[in-house]
């Protein structure tokens, strides 16, 4: 007899690297960044109660008695830290790769970047010149979810749900920017080759197609992050902030450092980086609420976070020694 548990051992999607569920399309579902999946073993690797029962079971059939477990591994819940500076999107984009200009629209993975093999992961921004009010309609041509702004006055959001917005009136030629995210590729299925990110097709403005795009590509891999905290153009918190942006604290570690879960309930939705390293996704719509961050990625003494937020905050990052997915339920 053969028994496969399938997750033995919980996960974390660190980074971009979480993907969707082939459901409901053709509007994918995108998985949290946690991937704990109620295994035996957790996500930070703790004995769960269905370990014990496995376990408990496992040894009637064993003709000697099972090793001894090694011990359970502390969890910190370091202090709360506030954000000390912040850093607009708009001005970031300086440090980040050489802006491309195309007449159409074009898929992040079709991006001259990283030597000419695409963008993968992340956000790009397209931006272009409109000089009228009216209606803007996506077409169904975004890949996930667009944040959209009229001289960097946020409008909206277009994502497969919503597929219309209306621009506001203004005077003379405005730009309209599109800040698009990859919320995450289906790897299973019927759709495999229908998995480009950003914007896929035309986005058009009272039915006319939009052209002449200057797109931005933002990974925001390591090397990005690190030029933005090098920068000299971080502002104090005490200037109220613009979003999107990035937001910076400091969490000090007096002792060897321990696993512990980032919370940030006065958030909104974007992407947390400790010391350089992308931690992942979170999003105050859940069911997710923590971040789980491994000891080994911080240090003693001062340790550098990272994030990067859409729309709200209130200043405050806070640590947890236990997760939260949100609520459980059984699946019939």
């Amino acid at each position: 007899m053969s028994i496969n548990l399938y997750m033995f051992h919980g996960g974390t999607n660190f980074g971009f690297m979480s993907g969707a569920f082939a459901v409901g399309m053709p509007a994918p579902k995108a998985m949290v960044t946690n991937y704990d999946y109620d295994a035996p073993l957790s996500e930070a690797g703790d004995y769960t109660t269905k370990y014990h029962l496995l376990r408990n079971v496992f040894s009637q059939y064993h003709a000697q008695p099972l090793t001894v477990l090694p011990p359970h591994q502390d969890r910190r819940a370091y202090q709360p830290v506030s954000v000390q500076q912040h850093l607009s999107l708009w001005v970031s984009l300086q440090f980040s790769d050489k802006a491309f200009k195309s007449e159409r629209p074009v898929s992040m993975e079709n991006l001259p970047v990283n030597n000419n093999n695409g963008q993968s992961y992340g956000y790009t921004l397209y931006e272009t010149t409109i000089s009228s009010e009216g209606t803007l309609n996506s077409k169904n041509n975004i890949r996930d979810r667009a944040l959209v702004y009229v001289d960097k006055h946020f409008v909206g959001v277009l994502d497969y749900k919503t597929q219309e917005l209306a621009v506001p009136y203004g005077k003379g030629k405005r730009t309209l920017s599109l800040l698009v995210e990859n919320c995450g590729r289906v790897n299973y299925g019927k759709t495999l080759d229908e998995q480009r990110k950003g914007l896929v097709g035309d986005i058009e403005l009272n039915k006319n197609p939009l052209r002449d795009f200057v797109i931005h590509s933002l990974d925001m891999k390591p090397g990005f992050v690190n030029r933005l905290e090098g920068t000299g153009h971080w502002i104090s918190l005490r200037q109220r902030p613009s979003f999107p942006a990035f937001f910076q604290a400091k969490l000090y570690v007096n002792s060897s450092p321990k696993d512990t879960f980032i919370k940030l309930p006065g958030w909104g939705k974007g992407v947390v980086f400790i010391n350089g390293r992308n931690l992942g996704r979170y999003w105050s719509v859940g069911p997710q609420q923590t971040l789980y961050v491994p000891g080994p990625w911080l240090q003693r003494g001062n340790n550098q976070v990272t994030v990067f937020e859409e729309q709200e905050t209130d200043g405050r990052i806070q640590f947890s020694s236990r997760p939260d997915y949100g609520m459980s339920v059984d699946v019939q």
